[in-house]
Formats: C-alpha cells, sequence, structure tokens
C-alpha cells in the first residue's frame, strides 16, 4: 500500500509544483492590489470593490472555464489563460486606475480558475480508489503553505515599483513549465455528476450552505481588506508580509483536529464552536490589534485557523445528507456558496471600515460569525441532526478551488464505483503532444540493441 501511495504522489510532483506556483503568484498578486492601492491613498470602499472582482472572476472561471477545455484541448487552454494571466498582472503598474485594476482582475480571478481546473483535473485523473484522499491531503496542505509563500514574497520589492509585479508574473509563467514537461498523458475530464440544483442543496442542509457561504464571507474580508488594515495599523509593508503569510499558515492547524470533534460531537456542534471561537478572536483584534502586535498576530491566527475549517466541516455536514452520488455536485454547489462569501466580504468590510476604521474589518466578521453561531446553534437545539454512527467520513479540503478537486472526495468513492468517465475531447495539439510520446517510445525500441 505504501508503495502505490508513493507512486500516486511521485506522479503529481510535477502538477503540484505547478499549482503552487500559480497559488503562490496569485496569492501575492491579491495582497500586493491591496498594499499598492492602500499607498495610493485609495478609500477602504473602492479597494473592497477592486479586491472582489477577483472572486468575481474566479467564480465564473470555475463554472464556465471548464467549456473553453473541453472545446480547445488542456493544452492549448493552459497556454491560452497562463498568458492572459500573465498580461493581466503586468499591466496593473502602468495605470493605477480602480476601474482598470477592477476589470483587470475579473480577467485575472477568470484565468486563474481555468488555469487551477487543467491542473486539478490531471491530479484528479492520476487518483484511484485507494490514493484519492491521500493525494487530497497533500493537495490542501501544499495549498495553503503555496498561498502563505506568496504572501510572505510580497516584501521582497517596494510595491510602488513594477518589480513586484513582475515577480508574480514570473511566477505565473514558471506555472507551466513543470506542467507542460511532465510526461503524464492528457487526462480525461470527469463525466458530468448526478445534477443537484442549489435550491436542493439548501433544502438539504441549509447548514452546511450557511456554514460555507459566511466562511467565504469572513476569510474573503479578511484575505482582501488584511493588508489595508495592517497599513492603516501603522504597520510597515515588510510586516504586512509576515502578518498576512502567518496568517494564512494557521489555516492549516484546524483542518484535522476540527474534522476529529465533528465525527465524536457531530458536525454543528463544532461549527457553533468554530464560528464562536472565530467571532471571539476576531473580537480581541478589533478592540486591541491596534495596540499590541502580539494580540494582532494571535489573535488574527485564531481567527483565520477557525474561519477556514468552518468550510471543510461545512462539506462534510452537508455530505452526510447526501447519497454518495451527489458528493461532486455537492461540493461545486459549497465552492459556489463560499465564492458568493469571497465577493461579499471584501465590499461589507470595506463599508465597515469606511464607518468604524480599520478595526471595522474585524468588527464585521466578529458580527457575521455570531450570526452563524446562533443560526446553527437554534437548529443543533430544535432540530434533529444527522446521529454521529450514520455520519460520513470528515475530509480536509480548500475552499479556493474549482468543482474539478471534488474529484479527489474519497467520499465519492461508492459512486465512482460505476459512473463512467466521459470520452476526452482532444484537440489537435494534444493529438500532437501523443503521438510525439508515442514516437519516442518505438524510436527508443529501434534503437535498443538486438539479441545476435
Amino acid at each position: 500500500m505504501a508503495r502505490v501511495l508513493f507512486a500516486a504522489v511521485l506522479s503529481v510532483t510535477a502538477l503540484f509544483l505547478s499549482l503552487s506556483l500559480l497559488v503562490a503568484g496569485s496569492n501575492m498578486q491579491g495582497t500586493l492590489s491591496a498594499v499598492r492601492l492602500g499607498m495610493d491613498g485609495f478609500s477602504p470602499g473602492t479597494i473592497g470593490l477592486v479586491m472582489a472582482a477577483h472572486s468575481v472572476g474566479f467564480v465564473t472561471g470555475a463554472i464556465y472555464g471548464v467549456n473553453i477545455i473541453r472545446r480547445v484541448g488542456h493544452i492549448r487552454a493552459f497556454a491560452a489563460f497562463a498568458a492572459i494571466a500573465c498580461a493581466s498582472v503586468l499591466a496593473h503598474p502602468l495605470l493605477v486606475e480602480p476601474v482598470l485594476w477592477f476589470a483587470l482582475r475579473v480577467v485575472l480571478g477568470f484565468v486563474v480558475a481555468g488555469l487551477m481546473t487543467v491542473g486539478e483535473s490531471w491530479i484528479s485523473d492520476r487518483a484511484t480508489a485507494q490514493t484519492r484522499g491521500t493525494l487530497l491531503g497533500i493537495y490542501t496542505i501544499n495549498f495553503y503553505l503555496a498561498s502563505a509563500a506568496g504572501q510572505f514574497l510580497v516584501a521582497v520589492a517596494d510595491p510602488a515599483t513594477f518589480v513586484p509585479f513582475t515577480l508574480v508574473a514570473i511566477l505565473m509563467v514558471l506555472s507551466l513549465v513543470p506542467l507542460c514537461l511532465t510526461s503524464a498523458q492528457v487526462p480525461v475530464l470527469p463525466a458530468a455528476s448526478s445534477r443537484l440544483r442549489f435550491r436542493e442543496l439548501v433544502a438539504a442542509s441549509p447548514t452546511g450552505v450557511s456554514g460555507a457561504l459566511v466562511g467565504g464571507v469572513a476569510l474573503g474580508a479578511f484575505l482582501a481588506m488584511g493588508p489595508v488594515y495592517a497599513l492603516q495599523a501603522g504597520l510597515e509593508t515588510a510586516q504586512v508580509s509576515v502578518y498576512m503569510g502567518s496568517a494564512v499558515l494557521c489555516a492549516i492547524l484546524l483542518q484535522w483536529p476540527a474534522g476529529w470533534a465533528s465525527d465524536i460531537y457531530g458536525r454543528r456542534r463544532v461549527l457553533v464552536g468554530l464560528a464562536a471561537g472565530g467571532a471571539l478572536a476576531a473580537a480581541l483584534v478589533a478592540l486591541l490589534g491596534t495596540f499590541s502586535v502580539g494580540v494582532l498576530f494571535a489573535g488574527t491566527g485564531a481567527f483565520v485557523a477557525m474561519a477556514a475549517s468552518l468550510y471543510p466541516v461545512s462539506l462534510a455536514n452537508t455530505n452526510d445528507h447526501l447519497h454518495a452520488e451527489h458528493a461532486v455536485g455537492a461540493s461545486a454547489g459549497m465552492l459556489r456558496s463560499y465564492g458568493i462569501g469571497t465577493i461579499i466580504g471584501p465590499v461589507a468590510a470595506a463599508l465597515a471600515m469606511g464607518q468604524l476604521g480599520p478595526g471595522g474589518l474585524f468588527a464585521f466578521v466578529a458580527v457575521t460569525l455570531v450570526l452563524l453561531a446562533l443560526v446553527i446553534y437554534y437548529r443543533v437545539s430544535f432540530i434533529p441532526g444527522v446521529p454521529l454512527a450514520e455520519q460520513g467520513d470528515y475530509v480536509a479540503a480548500s475552499p479556493l478551488s474549482t468543482p474539478m478537486i471534488a474529484e479527489l472526495d474519497p467520499r465519492q468513492e461508492e459512486f465512482a464505483a460505476y459512473q463512467e468517465p466521459a470520452v476526452a475531447n482532444y484537440d489537435y495539439a494534444d493529438e500532437v503532444e501523443l503521438e510525439a510520446l508515442r514516437g519516442t517510445a518505438r524510436n527508443a525500441a529501434d534503437e535498443s540493441p538486438k539479441p545476435e
């Protein structure tokens, strides 16, 4: 078994590296944009709208980007998405204009979702029933480590210059290299899952959908407006980079402990605890964050750790109410719910900061998390949940992804046993690549020494 897992991980190492470079560049671009707009004196409301634009593009790209891949093939789609991403990033320092940056960030969000769809579909195609859960766990850790690395890189150069934007473009271009040099065969896009309407998802698990939405609001608000808060709190650019990077690293801390607790005490009780704890930490930062660096870092880390755990526990709660054949469809719906939250969060938090000052960011997320805790506590008190013995498996998952990664979820193993994959729609470029690989193999066989 260990040998099988090692072989599976080794086969997707290049793909993980490619996605790491992409995620690091994308996260660096987000914090860099917020810092630059804050340094140039734009209002929190304007910054919030510009930052939310990336989520608008990402949600749209996660839904429709797969259609482009099906139409033109993985290779050409990835190359086109990467070219557009680099052009969008390099256009930012040419003119610091909110309307232009809003449009650029919508485009960037769309193509980043497309790039992640290609990479994630490749990883999912390599997974088997025995390795699916392990690959998803590695993917989740890899995602948060790359996200934190992108935050730390903001301090490399002055955001007022073009240099850091160029570095983002370099990271995104380099993400092409591991994927394009992999010898793995072009993946087959998964078949469409059993359709699950969003209202059916809400009816099946209002608690799960609410948890995903509020998790998106809270984390989206922090990731977008956290750099602005840090600047207004008196931190230098290098300190802002460390602050955001250390906070993102904390997102990993409770992923598995929260799942363990939800298996023992129930999903909804754990969601109440996470929401209440996150609200308390955020309120502490809102009150004391500008007076104590220790409180600022520790309180923010605790808030992010709890807020980041809302999504995987909410997803587990939702899957407890559904048949295995709906696992992929439910994951797609939950990702969209989270994505909608990341659009609402930056705008609402920016308005709160405009009214209350820097602390308005954490005051807003604290109130939002308290409301979630109260709603779920009401359901725990008056509406029976799924018995512990009937709960499914908990799986740690990153919400900042595309529906393709749902193929790695081991909870859909039962469905995968009888779900046939879709026939690949290879384009000419894909056929050329495959034929080149076959030709290389034939030439190697022809040139091998023949027995006398």
